[in-house]
């Protein structure tokens, strides 16, 4: 037998030292990371969205009916959970979001106030089809966000009119409609988008004809949040000192916004969310270039942390502690910078 010959221990040697090169040799079939991607951040982010969607749309109804100071507390809270998986899919603006045109319904900005004034004055029967209906600009977070808190983020129960509770309530059954039809098309037993994902690279997918091209569009998603946040959202009404132009003002939402369009990142990077985690961009990154790995994950947390490290609120701090906005703005921008030239081409090269 083999084991009585003297090149035994060679032998053994040479198995052993090719069974641990193979080991830590980089995979090139990354279905894992698509799929934990795919369903574990994705999906899931979805799964969320609609869920507290529908807890504020039910909210919403209660202020209709009983409006006290209580329940006016509790829909602007529900506005804000719910609004926290929808900024936290802004690294994954692709796909049915886009090719469907649900953005708009969910997420446009600035609110039409004077559009909305004269359809509050119409007639019109305020309910989800009507408002369905309507620009984007005079539905979604953004109008119920006006709605709710007001133009300077004080109003009162007392000051609603009952049209206002009325199209705050049609508007968040839209709102709703908006997110189940976002969820759906990613579900596998609806419209199933998310099969072009995981699938990547497989005969007759004609979305992703290849692994890395899935790869690329993950990707390319977290390198848009960046550069949207760090030269959009932060640096529109810093730079031009105008309040008109801060998304999520009416709330003071504005820095928990810009910190979890950052954690999308973290999460399409790490492949986790909401208690479910798994493979990530991460896998394939620290296989090629170990340091880039640590170094992306430090700047991810480092930008969230600055963002949340604004002084008081954004509105505030555009004004009264710029230092602490331009902090948040570069540690964004260098995020941006490492993802567009560093980790993209490691993507690309696949």
């Amino acid at each position: 037998m083999i084991k009585k010959t003297p090149i035994f221990p060679l032998v053994f040697a040479l198995l052993f030292t090719a069974c641990k090169k193979d080991d830590i040799v980089p995979t090139t079939d990354y279905q894992e990371v698509l799929s934990d991607v795919s369903y574990n951040v994705i999906l899931n982010t979805y799964q969320q969205l609609e869920l507290k969607t529908a807890s504020l749309a039910g909210s919403l109804s209660v202020l209709k009916n009983t409006p006290t100071a209580s329940n006016l507390e509790a829909a602007r809270q529900a506005w804000r959970d719910a609004r926290d998986p929808w900024e936290q899919s802004e690294g994954f603006l692709f796909g049915p979001v886009d090719q469907k045109g649900i953005d708009p319904s969910i997420d446009s900005w600035p609110v039409n106030q004077t559009d909305l004034d004269a359809v509050l004055n119409s007639s019109n029967a305020l309910t989800k089809a009507y408002i369905d209906g309507l620009d984007g600009t005079l539905k979604g977070f953004h109008t119920i966000e006006y709605l709710l808190f007001g133009e300077n983020g004080n109003k009162l129960v007392g000051d609603f009119t009952a049209r206002q509770f009325e199209y705050l309530d049609g508007c968040s059954q839209s709102l709703l409609g908006a997110t189940q039809a976002l969820n759906d098309s990613w579900r596998e037993d609806k419209d199933n988008f998310i099969s072009y994902i995981i699938n990547a690279g497989k005969a007759g997918n004609t979305i992703y004809p290849s692994q890395k091209s899935a790869l690329e569009e993950l990707m390319y998603g977290m390198i848009t949040i960046a550069d949207e946040v760090g030269n959009g959202k932060i640096n529109d009404p810093f730079s031009q000192q105008n309040v008109d132009l801060e998304e999520s003002r009416f709330s003071k939402n504005s820095k928990k916004d810009f910190a979890d369009n950052i954690r999308s990142i973290k999460n399409i990077y790490l492949g986790s969310y909401n208690n479910k985690s798994g493979k990530g961009m991460s896998t394939i990154i620290v296989g090629k270039k170990a340091q880039l790995d640590a170094k992306l994950i430090s700047e991810i947390d480092a930008a969230i942390v600055a963002i949340e490290n604004i002084q008081g609120s954004f509105t505030e701090a555009i004004f009264n502690a710029k230092q602490s906005v331009t902090d948040a703005q570069q540690k964004v921008r260098a995020l941006q910078q490492t993802l567009e030239s560093e980790a993209l081409p490691i993507i690309s090269n696949l």
